[in-house]
């Protein structure tokens, strides 16, 4: 079975719909490693379909060659500055003329470092909107690599089957486990209720999720849904598409506050973990720190109504746990923090990795994990692997695959714009960055849609409980219909 080669679409828009508050973490981004590599950058952009960010590689030769200039001229200035301030601190001459031509001078070094300081801020805006470079991983183009598959296919050769499948939303409504109706009339199309047996499998998944997460040594953390939009920015996700629809929840603040920098709900738990360590400087000694953290995501676009947004496909609202951790950069070698001489970074991925693929594996959900293409990578992620559930509902589009679950490596692209630093004990206290990365530990509506669809027994009318879920199920081992 092959992936299907998914749509591509605009990429999100990098122009800030907001100004930088003077509270926001200074950006620090290599500038130096782009204008050495602006044929690298471009290319990235490219086969990242950031195309509008193609040329901003060259650009930035362009105003940094401009800023040199100034610098120059400013130069002579100072030294002519500092010639005339030699001069009147000599009480023998008049110092009316000097005085004159020292303010002019002055006024003169004002405007050179108000235009340095304008280049330096558009180097840095389009410093900050370029996508991180993607690793030698990840496939050029918009088709994954299936790496591995998780668990037998429930119905290998569905031809010669004769098992009754049904979706969710069928098996949701037969056993009294979810109320769209009541979601759209309370807040719109995309919002939901979980009911009875429905709810409490929700907070089963979370609690089991969790219980894999902190037996590896994963820190619970219980994030704000709320951040600024700066923060969300920084760490790769943009308020609106190239197109101006909206992506995520801008929070509309009192006039009374209108000077407060502007509030956003959090999409994913990653963003309030990554603000965590903001302006901050972490010990080398303490990582990799490893954060796992339950939270309600909010998501603007549920995209256009057809298969993949029926039911609780793509809502607005969700229950995930996230996996979150920063690690020492690469180029650090540190027999503790490595294994026979692999980055600690990949460590982390092949954890995040195991802890999915442990968790799906006992929910005895048939998956494949890919290997995802640069077009599929958000701006922050240098490499990204999917993992992808089988959805009976789903058999006629993309035979029946959709996600579950992701992780990403960013290496220094969030910790950069968060100005998060690590202090590196034996390299003379030299500070880096440290990279980071996040995964999905479970994302409750789709995991539970899965549940239902491939549990669903057709003669009973019931739905069979992953035996690890029935300690937080009061025990039972099937959902049945009310009589």
């Amino acid at each position: 079975m092959k992936p299907q080669s998914p749509i591509l679409r605009p990429r999100p828009s990098t122009r800030r719909n907001y100004v930088r508050p003077s509270i926001a973490p200074k950006p620090l981004i290599d500038l130096k490693h782009i204008r050495q590599n602006p044929g690298l950058y471009e290319q990235n952009c490219i086969d990242r379909n950031y195309k509008s960010q193609s040329k901003s590689s060259w650009k930035i030769i362009e105003l940094f060659d401009q800023w040199q200039a100034l610098q120059q001229s400013a130069r002579g200035l100072r030294e002519r500055s500092n010639e005339i301030q030699k001069k009147l601190r000599d009480t023998k001459i008049s110092k009316q003329p000097l005085i004159i031509k020292a303010a002019s001078l002055k006024g003169e070094l004002n405007e050179f470092e108000q235009r340095e300081e304008k280049l330096q801020e558009e180097m840095d805006d389009l410093a900050q909107d370029l996508p991180n470079l993607s690793s030698r991983h990840t496939p050029v183009g918009d088709v994954p690599e299936v790496v591995s598959y998780i668990n037998d296919h429930p119905e290998p050769e569905s031809s010669s089957s004769d098992r009754v499948w049904r979706s969710h939303i069928h098996i949701g409504a037969e056993l009294g486990l979810m109320d769209f109706a009541g979601g759209a009339t309370s807040s719109g199309w995309g919002w939901y209720y979980l009911l009875n047996e429905g709810a409490m499998l929700e907070q089963a998944l979370v609690q089991y999720a969790l219980s894999v997460a902190r037996r590896k040594g994963w820190m619970v953390v219980a994030p704000p849904s709320i951040v600024y939009s700066h923060i969300a920015a920084a760490c790769g996700f943009q308020p609106r598409d190239q197109n101006g629809e909206q992506q995520v929840y801008a929070l509309q603040q009192a006039e009374k506050d209108e000077a407060k920098p502007p509030l956003s709900l959090a999409g994913t738990a990653e963003i309030p973990l990554a603000a965590m360590k903001a302006n901050q400087t972490l010990e080398d000694k303490d990582l990799p720190l490893k954060t796992v953290g339950v939270s309600r995501c909010y998501r603007a676009e549920a995209g256009a109504r057809g298969v993949d947004t029926k039911g609780l496909y793509r809502v607005h609202e969700f229950t995930k746990v996230e996996m979150f951790a920063w690690t020492l950069p690469d180029n650090v070698s540190t027999e503790a923090f490595t294994t026979a001489g692999v980055p600690s970074s990949d460590v982390i991925f092949d954890e995040m990795l195991a802890v999915q693929t442990e968790i799906l594996t006992a929910l005895g959900l048939h998956c494949r994990v890919l290997e995802m293409p640069t077009t599929d990578l958000g701006a922050s992620a240098t490499r990204k692997r999917d993992i992808e559930a089988f959805f009976p509902s789903r058999r006629e589009k993309d035979e029946g695959w959709g996600e579950v679950t992701s992780t990403s490596a960013c290496t220094d692209y969030q910790t950069r714009r968060l100005q998060t630093r690590v202090r590196l004990e034996k390299e003379g206290r030299r500070l880096d960055f440290p990279y980071t990365l996040n995964g999905t530990a479970l994302a409750v509506p789709r995991v539970l849609a899965a549940i239902l669809e491939n549990n669903w027994n057709e003669d009973e009318m019931s739905v069979t409980i992953p035996e690890v879920l029935r300690p937080w199920m009061d025990g039972m081992d099937k959902i049945l219909r009310k009589k």
